[in-house]
């Protein structure tokens, strides 16, 4: 069984051990002119109360990328909207034009019918109504009437939809802002807690980054073919990513966040997919079964559905780990992560 081995790829190397240490060396700065005191036995939990917060961060990655999503949808249809009020309301304007024309006429020809008196209504419901009791409109006059209380209609009720699309953006914006709080609040701390490691510690986390690194260089994919040659190419697409760094909302070409390398690297296979996991978890066929997997299947984990990677072989994932961490192959079954089920995009 032939053996994945990643080529030696120096920037990206110096990029991975960058992101690994850029946090550590904040710290060590100030402690610069002091010797490191002996690890504390204490602060063995920090670790994992770091990579809650890393989780926590992630989980509230998805949330902020469907709020994004929803906003970015939502403003096209507002921009739509308002559109076709402008539109509504000048079709209007030539509407009353017209029949202001006609009433010139008639005053200049003996005086205004009192039909037409009716025009100067601001209410077009009113006027239609009072008109049609009258005996003196002309059947074009009686036409064009029914064409402006149509037309308002319509421009009301396109006008109350905008109102509630704006309102609805408006929303979603506020909860957009919340998010991106709430991540950065997460990441704030976690950097707080790194901060009270001493440099031995900071370099022995360090050093288990890069292990995981390498472990990424080395890992074995075996020979198992895709399902499909789109999800081939998304998958080699994701493969020239290893090494980049996690960002939270990135998309990419250069960091990412989970179901932005997914959604990326299947758009490089000339395919949509949607941008967030829990909408990509419903983009395709569900496998349920990992042993059913084949290479460039996607592989959503969790049970909030808040993480997305790509099947890449014998067992292992290709994907966007966490904050401080690179795009890297591991193991499904020992990320920590449970495995929800697959999904084969047509």
């Amino acid at each position: 069984m032939a053996s994945h081995r990643r080529p030696k790829q120096p920037s990206r190397t110096r990029t991975t051990v960058l992101t690994a240490t850029a946090a550590a060396a904040v710290a060590m700065s100030t402690h610069a002119a002091q010797a490191d005191p002996t690890p504390d036995p204490n602060k063995k939990g920090v670790k994992a109360e770091i990579d809650r917060l890393h989780e926590e961060a992630t989980q509230a990655t998805e949330k902020y990328n469907g709020a994004n999503e929803k906003q970015k949808k939502l403003q096209k249809q507002v921009d739509r909207l308002q559109d076709t009020v402008a539109r509504g309301q000048g079709e209007l304007n030539e509407l009353r034009n017209g029949l202001g024309s006609m009433a010139t006429a008639q005053y200049r020809s003996g005086g205004l019918d009192p039909s037409m008196q009716l025009f100067l209504s601001s209410d077009p419901d009113e006027y239609l109504a009072k008109a049609a009791t009258l005996d003196q409109l002309s059947n074009k006059q009686l036409g064009e009437l029914k064409k402006i209380q149509a037309k308002h209609r319509t421009l009301e009720q396109q006008r109350g939809d905008a109102a509630g699309k704006l309102k609805e953006l408006a929303d979603t914006r506020e909860e957009l802002a919340s998010k991106k709080k709430e991540i950065q609040g997460k990441l704030a701390k976690a950097q707080k807690l790194l901060n009270t490691l001493n440099a031995k510690e900071r370099a022995a986390l360090a050093a288990e980054e890069e292990r995981a690194n390498r472990a990424s260089e080395r890992t074995n994919l075996g020979n198992e073919a895709s399902a499909s040659q789109r999800a081939a190419a998304a998958l080699n697409a994701a493969k020239t990513r290893v090494g980049m760094p996690y960002v939270w909302g990135a998309t990419g070409p250069n960091s990412f966040d989970c179901s932005g390398l997914t959604s990326w690297a299947y758009n490089q296979a000339g395919v949509s997919i949607p941008r967030t996991s829990q909408a990509q978890a419903n983009a395709g066929t569900r496998i349920n079964s990992m042993s059913a997997l084949r290479p460039g299947d996607l592989v959503l984990l969790r049970s909030d559905l808040s993480h997305v990677g790509f099947y890449a072989g014998n067992g292992q994932m290709l994907h966007a780990p966490k904050p401080g961490a690179s795009v890297r192959y591991e193991s499904i079954s020992g990320s920590g992560m449970p495995f929800m089920w697959g999904v084969r995009i047509g």
